[in-house]
């Protein structure tokens, strides 16, 4: 197992597969680090070596873009900033009904779970 920003990384996952297991990394991005990387998709973790492993974290943070606990953060704080300003979003949130629309009569049972 490698860890990579705290999250376990299976070894017997290609690098573009295992890529995805970063909270905040999708398709596209895997496929963006991949190709800059210059590995193929079939690449898989237990071949890398310590090099490869930190210029992948090189080109990781190079990117900017938010991950793990950043990207949480910021998802929890939206969320927070529409109930305090008392958007309909907002509100909709705290009563643990559907946000955008959907019907109550029958179908709300999912957004009543998340609340």
């Amino acid at each position: 197992m490698i860890y990579l920003f705290e999250s376990k990384i299976p070894n017997n996952k290609s690098v573009f597969f295992a890529l995805k297991y970063l909270y905040g990394i999708g398709v596209f991005n895997a496929s963006l680090i991949c190709k800059k990387l210059g590995y193929s998709k079939n690449f898989k973790v237990k071949n890398l070596s310590r090099e490869q492993i930190n210029t992948l974290l090189l080109i990781i943070e190079s990117l900017d873009m938010d991950l793990i606990n950043d990207l949480k953060k910021s998802k929890h704080f939206n969320k927070k900033k529409l109930i305090n300003i008392k958007s309909y979003r907002g509100l909709r949130r705290n009563q643990g009904l559907p946000i955008r629309g959907q019907r109550t009569h029958t179908n709300a049972r999912t957004a009543k779970k998340i609340k």
